[in-house]
């Protein structure tokens, strides 16, 4: 029960819109107008992408850069980082426990959802909340080198489940989410889109104006 709560506290924290909300505030990567592929090659060529994007915001930034906090109540890039390892590793488990369970693809029905409004809610910055406390960072990261080996570290252990697990199996284990009913492939897809959305946050930080030179 406590790993349920948590999970629901978790999703209820990425700030999840419904699809019909505006969302023109996120890049090309995590949106687009082109439908999702229901396949393997698209599932791990998000997880590419994210992690390529969150390498690519990281380069090159110093120790200062990465604790440098905006203001008192907002995180540091290495906050976020942080916050993104224990979310992608909460998130998996749960996902790898739900998928362990009897398939219920007599549920299919019950899922509206699309792949894009999936990706494209959990990408909308406009709406933002408190994490909870369990996966918040608290900024343990001061060098870039040591925080991207963590990062991959875990997706290692993601990316190799996925490789030995199909897309109708993926597709056959309907779960229930505080923004409804949703499949495993959605909730692997849900774990990147965590990173692209937190990747958009380190953005944020690099932009403000007193950002370390």
């Amino acid at each position: 029960m406590k790993k349920l709560l948590l999970l629901g506290a978790a999703f209820i924290a990425l700030s999840f819109t419904h699809p019909t909300m505006t969302t023109n505030t996120v890049k090309p990567l995590e949106r687009g107008a082109t439908s999702v592929q229901n396949d393997k090659a698209f599932l791990l060529d998000y997880y590419r992408k994210t992690e390529n994007r969150l390498e690519e915001q990281l380069k090159g930034l110093s120790s200062a850069q990465l604790q440098f906090k905006p203001s008192a109540d907002k995180w540091s890039i290495s906050q976020c980082v942080e916050h993104i390892i224990k979310t992608e590793k909460m998130l998996f488990d749960m996902a790898k426990e739900a998928l362990a369970k009897p398939a219920t693809p007599e549920r299919k029905a019950e899922v509206t959802v699309t792949d894009q409004q999936l990706m494209d809610g959990i990408t909308d910055r406009s709406q933002k909340a408190e994490a909870p406390e369990a996966l918040r960072g608290e900024g343990i990261y001061k060098d870039v080198k040591t925080a991207m080996a963590d990062f991959r570290a875990q997706r290692k252990v993601i990316l190799s489940y996925l490789k030995g697990v199909s897309v109708d199996e993926l597709r056959n284990h309907i779960s229930d989410s505080p923004f409804g009913s949703i499949d495993g492939y959605h909730s692997m897809l849900f774990i990147a889109g965590h990173t692209a959305r937190h990747t958009l946050q380190i953005e944020e930080v690099k932009a403000n104006a007193a950002f370390p030179k």
